[in-house]
């Protein structure tokens, strides 16, 4: 069974001349000494080197206290994420299954075989708090780096290469430990290393001699210089999550679904900078992959805001037994849609996707408008939302029922795409697009709850008939019923007090 958890270092060029004192360290009132570790690891990625590209790392390391199969996956700044297996569940040769299916998405489907070969001596270094808990790891490594000939476990000729270099591990500490033990390494000569893994020093060679993707650079300032960047980040998230997605992590389907919606509405708000004839079938292809992702959003929200209603029934609502019915319920429904779309993940469609989004973030089809600034970026962010306010005036001014409720569906839907076309545009207007982005996102959460509602009657009614077919009392159900018509009208009140104001 795999293990996951964050990994928080630094890494750096050289080793230290004399031992680290606790002197002005957080928390850190002994630094002692922790041994020689001999480490010895064969890396795995696609013949193209994808995973490296990505920022992922796959490894069979033995020696060591933590000996395994690895699996890094970029974090946050300073953190990755690491999976690890034992070394028995494969025979050696072969990455297991588990860490494959993780790697899918980057690799697009590719196999996966030896890449380098790298022997470690790691002298560690613990620096240990006032109770004795360890704070942090500082280490030396001495590295020997063999690159393999594709497909083999044999050396590609090249020469071995060999460098000396000094890690800190976060372990129980604060942040500010990792600047402190910084600053103190610097003082004693040592720079951050420009190459994030040993892996990306070892085969830096073979990655410049892949195809380099030109990137898009429009003019600072622009739209499109906006545009492009909003893009970027976009697509980097989106690498990031396809594995948290296949672990199940919490808030990785909600997080992977906002920006795959992120995509498709800066495209949409913005379809006069950029060629439609290639964004548009994009943009059919992200909406695509959003609702399989939305399927098991809706089960994870629902059952989110069921449950706490639930427990808040009165006694002769049964809550506890409502709220089993529901977690029940919508728990089966969650890992059902949950596993349907990982395995749309598995298939081509979904590579092609991921390649298409990386494509465009690398070289945004951008129109001659996109070299335009702030006059463009003003003219664009009034549109989007005079468009938003004329679509909720409109479904305000509607009759309680099934169309309203499509129209303040609608509705949401333009709020949001005009809150993530100010997001893009911050760069090049920035007090304008803050602005309207605080703006939307006042119509744009009360109008989520209210569909949240909208969505939960019908479901409801399914689980009162659940409930009705073993017996159950399903008073409670009707209760929650009831709390959803008449917070889905305490919703709209409050969408249309932020659209009064957005209307100026």
């Amino acid at each position: 069974m795999t293990t996951a958890h964050e990994e928080i270092e630094r890494k750096y060029e050289g080793s230290l001349s004399q031992p680290l004192a606790p002197d002005g360290l957080p928390r850190v009132t002994r630094v002692v000494p922790g041994g020689t570790e001999h480490l010895d690891a064969v890396y795995y990625d696609t013949v193209d080197l994808r995973l490296l590209r990505g920022g992922i790392t796959l490894r069979r390391r033995s020696g060591g206290q933590d000996a395994g199969w690895h699996l890094k996956t970029p974090g946050a700044e300073d953190s990755r994420t690491e999976t690890r297996l034992p070394l028995d569940v494969q025979d050696g040769r072969r990455p297991p299954e588990e860490m494959v299916r993780l790697t899918r998405g980057a690799a697009r489907g590719r196999p996966l075989s030896p890449v380098a070969h790298l022997r470690t001596t790691r002298e560690r270094t613990v620096l240990e708090g006032g109770d004795g808990r360890v704070l942090a790891e500082l280490v030396r490594d001495e590295v020997i780096a063999h690159p393999l000939a594709p497909g083999t476990f044999e050396a590609d000729g090249a020469a071995a290469d060999a460098w000396v270099e000094t890690e800190v591990e976060l372990v129980d500490g604060p942040r500010e430990l990792l600047d402190a033990v910084e600053h103190r390494l610097g003082e004693l000569g040592l720079r951050r290393a420009a190459d994030r893994s040993k892996l990306q020093r070892a085969l830096g060679g073979r990655l410049d001699g892949l195809p380099a993707e030109a990137a898009a650079e429009p003019a600072e300032g622009s739209v499109g210089a906006a545009l492009t960047a909003y893009l970027r980040e976009q697509a980097a998230a989106l690498r990031e999550l396809d594995p948290a997605v296949r672990l199940d992590r919490p808030d990785s389907v909600h997080r992977m679904r906002v920006h795959i919606r992120r995509l498709r509405s800066a495209l949409a708000a913005h379809r006069r900078v950029v060629d439609r004839s290639v964004t548009e079938p994009l943009s059919r292809e992200l909406r695509w992959f959003g609702r399989v992702l939305g399927r098991a959003r809706d089960a994870e929200v629902l059952g989110e805001r069921l449950g706490t209603q639930a427990a808040a029934l009165p006694a002769a609502g049964r809550p506890d037994e409502v709220g089993a019915r529901i977690a029940e319920w919508f728990g089966g429904h969650y890992a059902y849609a949950h596993r349907a779309a990982v395995h749309v993940m598995e298939n081509e469609r979904y590579f092609a996707l991921l390649d298409a989004v990386e494509e465009l973030a690398a070289r945004p089809p951008l129109t001659e408008r996109a070299g335009r600034g702030k006059p463009e970026a003003r003219k664009a962010l009034k549109k989007q939302q005079r468009r938003a306010v004329r679509q909720l005036g409109a479904a305000l001014d509607l009759p309680p029922g099934t169309d309203r409720d499509a129209a303040l569906h609608r509705a949401r839907k333009a709020a949001k795409r005009a809150r993530y076309a100010a997001e893009a545009l911050r760069p090049a207007k920035p007090g304008r697009a803050e602005r309207l982005r605080k703006r939307m996102k006042r119509i744009q959460q009360p109008l989520g709850s209210h569909q949240d509602g909208v969505v939960a009657e019908p479901a409801l009614l399914e689980l009162a008939a659940e409930a009705r077919r073993h017996g159950e009392d399903t008073f409670g159900h009707g209760l929650l019923y009831g709390r959803q018509r008449a917070h889905e009208e305490e919703q709209v009140e409050d969408a249309a007090k932020a659209w009064r104001k957005a209307k100026g």
